[in-house]
C-alpha cells in the first residue's frame, strides 16, 4: 500500500511537471508562429518572389515550425493531464521524430553553408525566376518593392537585369525610379535581405534554443510517465 502511495505521488509529480514543460513548449510555438505571421506580413509587398528569398524562406519555415510545435504541445499536455498511455506515446513519437529533423536539418544547412552549395541554388532560381519580370505583374511589383526597400538591384548584382531587360535595368534599381535606369544600387539583394535575416535573428535563436531545451525535457519526462502509469497499472492488477 506504501509502494503504490509512493508510486501515485511520483506519478502526479511527473503529471504536473510534464504538463508545465508542455504549456511552456505550446506557448513557445504559439511564439515562433506569430513571428512567422509577423515576419509574412513585413513580406506581403514582394510575396510573389520565389520561396528560395531569404526573409520569405525564414517565414515560412517558422510558420511551419511554430505549427508543428503548438500542435505537439496540445498532444503533450492533454496526455499529461488524461494520463493515457496511447496519447503518451504518440506525443514521445511525434517530439522524438521532430527532434530528429531538426537536428538533420541543423547538419545539413551548416554543410551546404560551409560549401556554399544553398546560397548558389537559392540564387540560380531567383535568376531564373527574373526572366518573367516583364511578362507577370505579381514578380514584377515584387521586385520593384524589394529592391525599393531594400536599396539594392539584382540578385548577386545589378548585372542580373541585363539579360532580362537588354542591358538596361528596372526603374526600381535607381533612386527616384529614373527611367531608363543605367547605373542602379550597387548592393545585391539577396546578401542585403540575408544581413537583414542575420542582423534581426539573434533573440529568434535565443528563443529557439530553449524551445530545444524544453523539448529535451518533454521527452523524458513523457517516457518517465508513461513507465509510472504502468507501474502504477501494474500495482493495481
Amino acid at each position: 500500500s506504501l509502494r503504490m502511495a509512493l508510486s501515485r505521488g511520483c506519478l502526479s509529480c511527473v503529471k504536473y511537471l510534464m504538463f508545465i514543460f508542455n504549456l511552456i513548449f505550446w506557448l513557445g510555438g504559439c511564439g515562433l508562429f506569430g513571428v512567422g505571421v509577423w515576419l509574412s506580413f513585413t513580406q506581403a509587398d514582394f510575396a510573389s518572389l520565389p520561396f528560395y528569398f531569404p526573409s520569405i524562406s525564414a517565414a515560412n519555415l517558422l510558420l511551419v515550425a511554430g505549427g508543428v510545435t503548438m500542435v505537439t504541445g496540445f498532444l503533450g499536455c492533454l496526455g499529461a493531464l488524461k494520463e493515457q498511455r496511447c496519447l503518451l506515446l504518440t506525443f514521445f513519437t511525434i517530439l522524438l521524430l521532430l527532434v530528429l529533423t531538426e537536428v538533420t536539418l541543423t547538419i545539413v544547412l551548416h554543410v551546404y553553408r560551409e560549401l556554399s552549395q544553398l546560397d548558389r541554388k537559392a540564387q540560380d532560381e531567383l535568376k531564373e525566376g527574373m526572366k518573367e519580370y516583364k511578362h507577370n505583374e505579381g514578380l514584377k511589383g515584387s521586385w520593384d518593392n524589394v529592391q525599393k526597400m531594400l536599396k539594392c538591384c539584382g540578385v548577386s548584382n545589378k548585372t542580373d537585369w541585363h539579360p532580362v531587360l537588354n542591358s538596361t535595368l528596372p526603374p526600381s534599381c535607381c533612386r527616384g525610379d529614373a527611367d531608363p535606369c543605367l547605373d542602379g544600387w550597387d548592393e545585391a539583394c539577396y546578401q542585403k535581405a540575408k544581413d537583414w535575416l542575420v542582423k534581426n535573428n539573434k533573440p529568434v535563436l535565443v528563443f529557439v534554443i530553449c524551445i530545444g531545451i524544453v523539448q529535451v525535457l518533454a521527452l523524458g519526462f513523457s517516457l518517465l510517465m508513461y513507465c509510472q502509469i504502468l507501474r502504477a497499472e501494474k500495482y493495481l492488477d
